[in-house]
């Protein structure tokens, strides 16, 4: 982890509020896999929508990872970035054809999770290779936003369709040469990931799709955010999850590519989000700390109700009071932390906001026009990259430039 003293000195010299991300723990989070589910035909696709910060993806890219990409532009992103198309699997949801027309010409396999796409891909696409995800049937995840299968869920294909996609890939042509599921984002049970990979293999006959390369899982694993967290056996489910798919794959009749997807579990631990303390506020009930931060830079707490572990770097002995840790945004629900005892807030303090590497930066915004925050990336103790954060003045330009060009003139 990169240390309190460098986390300040970083702060002092590229300004707040400042996203750090250290490469050297995902590196060791994406290594850590293949340590866990020690199955050597196992393929580890980082879901790019987590954090597509270039440098981050660079390195995964040179540690050998694959790329899980949601739309086409993830996709143009990760091939420009030097990822062979082999490497990636686009699984969007809601595709228009026009998308669909675009990432078939760059050579990437599709993941398709729905009839209707199916069959347009039949009729467009004969003979094509394809990926087909499926519905696991099984409901998981750390929040009802994040969970991705079951009968609420809009994502994949219901296992007992799997008579009228056989009539379908017949009618194109098409060579199904993977299956895919996911369940959620923040599995809270590993029974869930086994039971999920269980109701996937149990339609992954060899009299059903013959033609079978790999099998995805999807990803979701994960990480703890709060210091008191218990964390996932990850040692043991890896040998649940190796013994399963070695039985399936003796069931089938050859071995198959394992493939997962996190994006989480690689990159959330891995960032940083320094905010600046400005205002300190006493109000009836409530000692409010003011940030120049807000949710367009950190939207989880606002969106999910998630919590993010909170360390004040400046003075960080100092004894605890509870606080609630805002930002900087015309919005009541623009807070970080609600009643969160910390030790004594003052004015000018850095604010450390742990787990923000991933669904942070990616999700955020130019909201109330406050530029998004410039990004340091530390592999071994030293900064690697840095993405300025565009000026006021930058900004300004950009909005003009979109909206009155002639004004902008």
């Amino acid at each position: 982890m990169i240390s309190n003293a460098k986390l300040i000195e970083c702060a002092k010299t590229y300004g707040t509020p400042l996203f750090i991300y250290d490469g050297s723990l995902m590196l060791e989070r994406y290594f850590d896999l293949f340590k866990f589910i020690k199955n050597p035909n196992l393929k580890v696709h980082y879901a790019l929508k987590a954090n597509y910060n270039p440098a981050l993806l660079t390195l995964l890219r040179d540690a050998g990872a694959g790329i899980d990409a949601v739309s086409p532009a993830e996709v143009k992103l990760a091939l420009k970035l030097g990822f062979a198309p082999d490497r990636i699997i686009y699984t969007a949801n809601n595709m228009t054809d026009a998308e669909f027309d675009r990432v078939m010409k760059t050579g990437v396999i599709i993941n398709i999770g729905s009839l209707s796409r199916l069959k347009k891909c039949a009729k467009n696409y004969p003979g094509s290779r394809i990926c087909l995800r499926f519905n696991p049937d099984v409901c998981d995840g750390d929040n009802k936003m994040t969970m991705t299968g079951g009968d609420l869920t809009k994502f994949g294909i219901l296992l007992d369709a799997v008579e009228e996609v056989k009539k379908i890939v017949k009618s194109g042509d098409l060579h199904v040469v993977g299956l895919h599921e996911h369940t959620g984002s923040g599995l809270q049970h590993v029974e869930s990931v086994l039971q999920s990979m269980r109701n996937l293999m149990a339609i992954a006959t060899k009299e059903n799709f013959p033609e079978l390369e790999f099998m995805d899982f999807g990803g979701g694993f994960k990480v703890p955010y709060r210091p008191d967290e218990a964390k996932i056996d990850y040692v043991a489910m890896g040998k649940e999850i190796d013994a399963l798919f070695n039985d399936f794959c003796k069931t089938y009749g050859r071995e198959l590519i394992m493939r997962f997807e996190p994006g989480k579990y690689l990159s959330a631990e891995c960032g940083t989000l320094i905010t600046e303390v400005n205002t300190i506020k006493h109000n009836r009930t409530r000692t409010i700390a003011g940030c120049n931060a807000g949710f367009p830079q950190l939207i989880r707490p606002v969106l999910y109700d998630a919590y993010h572990h909170i360390v004040n770097l400046s003075n960080p002995d100092g004894a605890l009071h509870t606080y609630d840790v805002c930002g900087n945004i015309c919005e009541t629900g623009d807070r970080f932390a609600e009643q969160r005892e910390l030790p004594e807030i003052r004015e000018y303090d850095l604010l450390a906001i742990g787990n923000a590497g991933a669904y942070c930066y990616s999700m955020g915004s130019v909201y109330n026009l406050r530029a998004m925050p410039s990004e340091v990336i530390v592999v071994d103790d030293k900064v690697v990259s840095v993405h300025q954060a565009q000026s006021e003045d930058e900004l300004i330009d950009s909005v003009l430039a979109r909206f009155a060009p002639e004004v902008a003139k």
